[in-house]
């Protein structure tokens, strides 16, 4: 029985592995696809929260604006100065950790001013409230037995709190905290200003501040302005501060992979394939990465604000790193250079999607680093998200479903140097899908069960384990296809069964002739006397075939 033929028993089999062995990695790149995305994103976030004519809403009997929440360092200053010293002289802000009120503006309604009495001086009041989360059950009326958020008659006589104000419990161990500003509406004016006020945190914790108002005439009232939150060592937010050292670090560490791979590169220049140029572009490429994303943190971290110029290229070099590591590893599971000389009619598909990728990754990192997390609703988010689950599942399929036909073309062929290079790159990239897994039902169960982001001092712990994860890819990579004396172990083989790909030649009648012509060649090699191990390799295989 010829087993070539496809309706051969041994045939069959292989057909119902290899449906099985796609089968299940279709469920594993849709998981991987479709989660991932949503557990990587990291939100915009900067230390000046900008309020642009923002509405208040209504909930459990009062109005709420939320200002921002960030987790803050103590401060390093034993003793803080002056609000008024601090901002003056700005070089006494270091070592200080503070929340700054800056040109904070209430606006309400004409309706509601009209109502006043001019000679009144107060006429309505917002409270400025800042909380450590772990310090939450102390606003409202829990203590005193009530779900209430404002103090009413009845709540005034049983418990410590004025008619018209937020109920806070005091700590009993600070009684400054939780911190309350008030500001009030003088007469019949419709706008009050809040004077430049810091407030000093002495303690580690995750801060929220929150607007808030019980006066139902205040209705409509609208916030305008901005507050700036502070460390210790600068304006980097708390959760994102060990990420300035981490870039740091793997920008030193793509340094590193860089210079031996260039040693490796420079040795064997002459042996070199095309693979081992697309390799060192993605390194190239990782380097850069890590040095823009150190960069722009470094200077969110001196002025609170993100450099445009420098978040925009960390970004398109992301986005150009991810596609170009996809399509590598896309690649390399075609068995390109390996066994087939180029990808033939798949080349414009594969860069098709590789072009389309890049424009979604594009557009999503642009959205996640450059917008304010207070600008876009959760629907609008999901636009940019959903095209790279998509893309990011195609790859995924496609990597798994090309690697099992390459593992496949070589035991059949008996390439025992090659199959055995390719195993040892399925194990690795069988454990990476583990741990990519893995690590998302850990983000899964991290995100769960800290809402409130109690945990931000590990935060940053999930996206630096996916920049590590792909780091450490590429490494595998470099070691596995490393520029060497005899790189013809690995690469393709001009051999006459290699000649053709079955998706480069269609199944008709020229088919049969083009066989033809491989078996009077193989039958001439097979009369040469070759002294080369490769070729008595590769002429023992043509033999079995």
């Amino acid at each position: 029985m010829n087993k070539n033929d496809p309706n051969s028993k041994t045939n069959k089999t292989k057909n119902r592995r290899s449906r099985s062995y796609f089968g299940h990695n279709l469920w594993i790149g849709f998981f991987l696809g479709f989660v991932y995305p949503f557990n990587s994103i990291e939100p915009a976030a900067a230390s000046i929260h900008d309020y642009k004519r923002e509405s208040f809403f209504f909930q459990s009997g009062a109005y709420f604006f939320h200002g921002g929440s960030e987790g803050l360092y103590a401060s390093k200053v034993p003793h803080a100065q002056s609000p008024s010293s601090i901002d003056q002289n700005p070089t006494t802000t270091s070592g200080k950790s503070f929340i700054r009120f800056d040109t904070i503006t209430l606006t309400r309604t004409k309706e509601s001013a009209e109502k006043q009495n001019a000679m009144h001086p107060y006429t309505g009041m917002v409270e400025a409230i800042i909380v450590e989360v772990k310090d939450r059950d102390r606003i409202g009326g829990s203590y005193l037995k009530s779900d209430s958020i404002c103090c009413t008659p009845e709540l005034s006589k049983d418990g410590p709190c004025k008619v018209g104000e937020v109920i806070i419990q005091s700590n009993a161990d600070n009684p400054e905290w939780p911190h309350r500003t008030k500001i009030y509406f003088e007469g019949t004016k419709e706008e009050t200003t809040l004077p430049l006020r810091t407030v000093d945190v002495n303690s580690t914790g995750m801060y929220y501040l929150y607007f808030m108002f019980c006066d139902e005439q205040l209705k409509g009232t609208i916030i305008s302005g901005r507050t700036v939150w502070r460390n210790p060592d600068g304006y980097l937010p708390g959760k994102m501060v060990p990420l300035l050292t981490f870039y740091g670090v793997m920008s030193l560490a793509y340094l590193g992979l860089g210079l031996i791979w260039l040693m490796r590169f420079v040795q064997y220049w002459k042996d070199l394939t095309q693979l081992h140029y697309n390799i060192t572009l993605v390194i190239a490429l990782g380097m850069l990465e890590m040095a823009f994303w150190y960069f722009d943190y470094s200077s969110l971290n001196s002025t609170g604000i993100r450099p445009m110029g420098v978040t925009t290229w960390a970004v398109t070099f992301t986005a150009v790193k991810k596609t170009v590591s996809r399509l590598l590893l896309l690649v390399v599971s075609m068995g390109y250079g390996v066994v087939r000389p180029t990808l033939g009619a798949l080349t414009s598909k594969v860069l098709l999607l590789g072009a389309v990728y890049f424009v979604a990754s594009e557009a999503l990192e642009l959205y996640e680093h450059l917008g304010n997390i207070n600008d876009f609703a959760g629907k609008t988010k999901l636009v940019f998200v959903l095209p790279v689950v998509f893309l990011d599942t195609s790859f995924i399929l496609w990597t798994f479903s090309s690697l099992s036909s390459t593992l496949e073309k070589l035991q059949t062929r008996r390439s025992m140097v090659k199959l055995e290079l390719y195993r040892k790159f399925t194990n690795s990239l069988a454990v990476f899908v583990v741990l990519s897994i893995a690590w998302i039902g850990y983000e899964l169960y991290f995100n769960a069960t800290d809402p409130l982001s109690e945990l931000w001092r590990i935060a940053w712990i999930i996206p630096a384990f996916w920049a590590l994860l792909m780091y450490s890819l590429l490494v595998v990579i470099c070691v596995l296809w490393a520029p060497s004396k005899n790189p013809t172990r690995y690469a393709y083989s001009e051999e006459a069964w290699d000649d053709f790909d079955e998706e480069a030649f269609p199944l008709t009648s020229t088919s049969v002739k083009v066989s033809g012509d491989i078996t009077n060649k193989l039958e001439r090699k097979e009369r040469k006397v070759s002294t080369g191990i490769t070729i008595r390799e590769d002429v023992e295989e043509d033999k079995r075939e």
